[in-house]
């Protein structure tokens, strides 16, 4: 009898999760890096924070839009940044391979530059709830135009919403 009510939790519980990540949701986040979570040669801590908005296309394939600011303490720097991405839900439960492409327009006192950035990173949802979620991420940000000092490893961590 008990392998039977184990059986019958874990064919719920997989049920419920492969729900989550069907075709047709949609998804709004915020997630926040810095405060000593990033480390890059040019920036060493930062400040960063990002709103996304996302639709499964396709069961687990998400296309997202981001639109990101970051504040760089010593050199007063001011960067606007917006990109495109997807992800690619591995297994049910939550864990995801992403990838996004993201334009930068950043302000240093008088000097202005433009950078692209593509950023791969492997992330987990945990679901709180039946729609929200807490999602940490180990990120790469690679700077087209600065590949050695723009260039950014960190960890990432936001709050998702599945609708």
């Amino acid at each position: 009898m008990k392998k039977i009510i184990l059986s019958l939790v874990m064919a719920l519980t997989t049920m419920s999760a492969f729900a989550q990540f069907e075709a047709g949701k949609s998804y709004v986040a915020a997630s926040m890096t810095g405060l000593g979570l990033s480390y890059s040669k040019q920036a060493k801590v930062n400040f960063n924070l990002n709103a996304t908005a996302g639709h499964l296309l396709a069961d687990n394939w998400m296309l997202l839009g981001t639109v990101g600011y970051e504040y760089m303490h010593y050199a007063k720097l001011h960067e606007l940044e917006l990109g495109v991405g997807g992800r690619y839900y591995i297994i049910q439960n939550g864990l995801y391979l992403g990838l996004g492409v993201a334009y930068a327009f950043t302000k240093a006192g008088d000097e202005k530059t433009h950078n692209c950035y593509i950023t791969p990173e492997l992330g987990y949802a945990f679901f709180l709830g039946e729609h929200v979620t807490i999602e940490p991420a180990i990120y790469y940000r690679m700077s087209v135009n600065d590949f050695a000092d723009a260039s950014t490893v960190g960890l990432k961590i936001g709050v998702g919403y599945y609708f």
